[in-house]
């Protein structure tokens, strides 16, 4: 979690959340992880580090392939995450993004 404050959920709020990540592809799954693990629960240095790839500047982590999906999954992410006032990282688990 990271040090940013945030609200808790109501019960309604609470089952939309869960529904919502119920419903995230591995893809956006894994998008949620790296900005827990390695961006600090924040969506701006990972956007930032995208963009400088497509721009052929330097970056800190080679993500994949898709970074025009990524961005675009990171977008829905971040909007879901400010209009619920959570993180996604408190809901989504490592273990989940893996493919059986």
């Amino acid at each position: 979690m990271s040090g940013k404050q945030r609200k808790k959920p109501d019960k309604a709020g609470s089952l939309s959340v869960e529904e919502f990540v119920r419903h995230l592809s591995q893809e956006h799954r894994m998008l949620v992880i790296l900005k827990a693990q390695l961006y600090g629960g924040d969506w701006e240095p990972m956007l930032e580090d995208l963009q400088n790839r497509l721009e052929g500047k330097p970056y800190i982590f080679k993500l994949v392939n898709r970074i025009q999906d990524d961005i675009e999954r990171i977008r829905q992410l971040r909007q879901f995450e400010q209009e619920h006032g959570i993180d996604l990282a408190d809901y989504v688990q490592l273990d989940e993004t893996r493919e059986e």
